[in-house]
């Protein structure tokens, strides 16, 4: 059976991020041991609260070089709502900047919208060729998060982008290489959701 690691560092919806993936067809270990990380045939960074509250959790069990080692391997990472976030070079929270892990260009900011957090099931903009949605017809996600990253200029910057919009555009999902990211909680997201998490699954 497929081995998911669930990188546990304070911070996530542990259970209900394991549950799905278990029920996307994966045999889920919740650990913090960076040896069963990184040998494990996917590994998933959770995220939930603020970056630099995140980054002081995942520096304190080495998930940044985690993170790096992986993709130098091509050995595949799964970053959802702050453990996508946390993957760009920096983020601001509540007037801190913090460094993040910097696998992706670029910063997180506060969205710019009449409501925030946004907070809700939002329609998402898939490019051709994705596989963490092949298949799902229903594009639509829940969402809950004050902060995001703007969509670069050229989607080669950061890959694969998957956009969003919630009072301005912003990016919704990643898929680079060995590393996919959502900024919505494909856990909490139904059926899509699930699918998505089997297309990761699967593809490991």
């Amino acid at each position: 059976m497929t081995s998911v690691a669930l990188l546990d560092y304070g911070s996530g919806n542990l259970r209900s991020a394991e549950r799905a993936l278990i029920r996307a067809g994966a045999e889920v270990t919740i650990t913090s041991d960076y040896a069963t990380c990184l040998e494990a045939d996917g590994l998933v960074v959770p995220g939930v609260g603020a970056f630099a509250a995140c980054m002081r959790g995942i520096n304190a069990v080495r998930g940044g070089t985690l993170v790096w080692d992986r993709l130098r391997k091509r050995r595949p990472v799964l970053g959802i709502c702050v453990g996508m976030q946390v993957m760009y070079e920096s983020g601001v929270e509540h007037g801190e900047q913090a460094s993040g892990i910097g696998v992706l260009p670029g910063q997180v900011t506060r969205l710019e919208a009449d409501v925030v957090p946004h907070m809700g099931w939002n329609t998402v903009e898939v490019p051709e060729g994705s596989t963490l949605f092949a298949g799902i017809e229903q594009e639509r996600f829940y969402f809950v998060h004050s902060y995001a990253a703007s969509p670069p200029a050229a989607d080669d910057e950061q890959g694969l982008v998957t956009r969003a919009v919630h009072g301005q555009p912003f990016v919704a999902a990643v898929e680079r290489g060995a590393l996919s990211v959502t900024q919505f909680h494909p856990e909490k997201s139904g059926d899509a959701g699930a699918a998505l998490l089997a297309n990761w699954v699967r593809a490991l």
